[in-house]
């Protein structure tokens, strides 16, 4: 599950020079913390010309009440909710890192174990109400994330973010992904003496 993500001020100077080269006209990126419903900046590709977007997170639900935020990649090309966004909408969530809790309600930071700037989240949009809006992708967690959840974001690397917007192909493949090793830390950790 991805319920928070962040975007530090380096990132956000990093992530304005990809935008730059995408979209000259783009906005700057503000730093700080996203949630859901909350504006953030997307790259999309529609009709073949890569840009940036501010979107909101979060698709209404069915039932009118709260936000869907999150897509299982294991099952969203079966719902219907998410099916024409993924073969069709795509977007590329930029991020610092994201936060997530465990059963204990304690607070996990999670970026890249390289310590590289940025993170890129695969998710799908859509139009709400004249709107676009979209959500994140989660998978399975891996080794690095299970400690503290069982669901993490779909994350791509920087090579495979051209694919994932634009070859409508590859989205089976990409959707089936094992995430890399994050690095995870905490403000604190709990040590046992046995």
């Amino acid at each position: 599950m991805c319920g928070r993500y962040y975007v530090l001020a380096d990132a956000a100077r990093e992530m304005e020079t990809l935008v730059r080269e995408l979209d000259r006209h783009m906005a700057v990126y503000c730093a700080g913390d996203i949630s859901p419903s909350r504006t953030a900046t997307v790259l999309v590709q529609p009709e073949n010309a890569r840009t940036a977007m501010d979107m909101t997170w979060g698709f209404p639900s069915h039932e009118g009440k709260g936000l869907l935020i999150n897509a299982r990649a294991e099952s969203a090309l079966e719902k219907r909710t998410f099916q024409e966004s993924v073969r069709h909408r795509r977007c590329v969530i930029p991020a610092s890192g994201f936060y997530e809790w465990n059963r204990k309600k304690e607070k996990f930071t999670f970026q890249r174990a390289d310590h590289a700037p940025l993170l890129f989240m695969a998710g799908c949009y859509n139009l709400y109400d004249g709107k676009n809006r979209f959500v994140i992708l989660t998978t399975q967690a891996n080794s690095s994330m299970a400690p503290v959840h069982e669901r993490m974001p779909l994350i791509l690397d920087k090579s495979e973010i051209e694919r994932w917007l634009s070859d409508d192909g590859c989205v089976e493949t990409l959707l089936k992904k094992e995430p890399p090793e994050l690095a995870r830390s905490t403000e604190y950790e709990q040590l046992s003496l046995f």
